[in-house]
């Protein structure tokens, strides 16, 4: 039960999980390219990790926050009509189900049925007028998923540096991050496409796609400005 109830939340766990990753290996990139020590390289790196990690998140509360907010409200219009104004509200349930091609007396019946129930009533109301559905997720679930799925995958580019801060390892550190960071995009890429019902290999090759991009980018920003100043 427990496992279901997670996943659930996979979806902020993936799009967090690119962010948090894609993010951070830009910023291991561009201190690459502008030749920044290893330290300064995990010190953006975590500041980018809680900064960034945190922004997403509190914008993923808001934003679902806002959603069922705009939910009740108009659930509670739509309350206010059934009670109030409950012929209108027939002929809204009977244009709907007869826009389905119902025609009497099975519409009768069914226009009878849902307005006898005042929660089915309002909730059809819901779903087929304002074609609106209840999140089903904690707003405030949704963010700290994807707050800790930005930390935890977002930490990976990082590892290899960490554990050469700790014990020199003798590595080129930016090659062993790149390919860390690739095995992270390929399971994202591959959980997304999971949870989009598409192709593996085409959310593996837009998720490495979009990692590739915004490394190229930032590892060029870093050389040009290590090269202005």
């Amino acid at each position: 039960m427990k496992l279901k109830k997670l996943q659930q939340y996979l979806p902020e766990f993936v799009y967090g999980g690119i962010d948090g990753s894609v993010t951070t290996f830009a910023v291991v990139a561009g201190a690459t390219g502008a030749h920044l020590e290893s330290s300064v390289v995990i010190i953006l790196g975590f500041a980018n990790l809680i900064a960034d990690g945190f922004s997403m998140s509190v914008g993923s509360y808001l934003s679902h926050k806002s959603t069922q907010h705009q939910y009740e409200k108009h659930r509670r219009a739509e309350y206010h009509e059934v009670k109030y104004n409950p012929e209108e509200g027939r002929d809204e349930i009977r244009a709907i189900y007869k826009e389905k091609g119902f025609e009497e007396p099975l519409l009768g019946q069914i226009v009878t049925h849902i307005t006898a129930d005042r929660e089915l009533w309002v909730e059809t109301m819901m779903k087929e007028e304002l074609e609106m559905v209840p999140a089903g997720k904690s707003p405030f679930s949704m963010g700290l998923a994807t707050f800790v799925s930005f930390n935890i995958v977002g930490l990976i580019p990082l590892l290899v540096y960490v554990l050469d801060y700790i014990h020199d390892l003798g590595l080129n550190l930016f090659l062993w991050s790149a390919a860390f960071t690739t095995v992270a995009f390929i399971v994202i890429g591959v959980l997304k496409s999971y949870i989009n019902e598409r192709s593996i290999s085409r959310g593996i090759a837009e998720t490495l796609s979009l990692g590739v991009i915004a490394a190229i980018l930032a590892y060029a920003v870093g050389d040009l400005l290590k090269h202005i100043f």
